[in-house]
């Protein structure tokens, strides 16, 4: 098991709404940075520093395809983060919420 300062700094950033909704969203399948741009409406720069920061904690893979880069979920040996997000509605539930539907520009 991680030390608790290490759990507790990787939860920090499920306290921030849009970070715990990219999470809910990659529950289900990877997503490219332009999809999360249309999906809350902030600039390209803003998502990436959300992303970096997931990253930054190994909660998200990062892969690059031709000029656009996709985020997966990399929670498998995190249990704590998993039951958290196992408590979160689905993508469609999300994106009706938010008012959003996905309009991949990506390929």
């Amino acid at each position: 098991m991680e030390p608790m300062n290490e759990i507790a700094e990787k939860l920090k950033l499920l306290g921030d709404k849009t970070r715990l909704t990219m999470l809910t969203l990659l529950k289900e399948r990877e997503w490219c940075v332009c999809e999360f741009v249309d999906i809350f409406d902030m600039s390209q720069p803003a998502i990436s520093q959300h992303l970096r920061k997931l990253k930054s904690q190994g909660i998200v893979n990062e892969s690059r395809r031709g000029q656009w880069v996709y985020y997966s979920l990399n929670v498998d040996d995190k249990p704590y983060i998993q039951a958290v997000l196992n408590e979160m509605p689905g993508s469609q539930e999300v994106l009706s919420s938010m008012n959003k539907e996905v309009n991949c520009t990506c390929n």
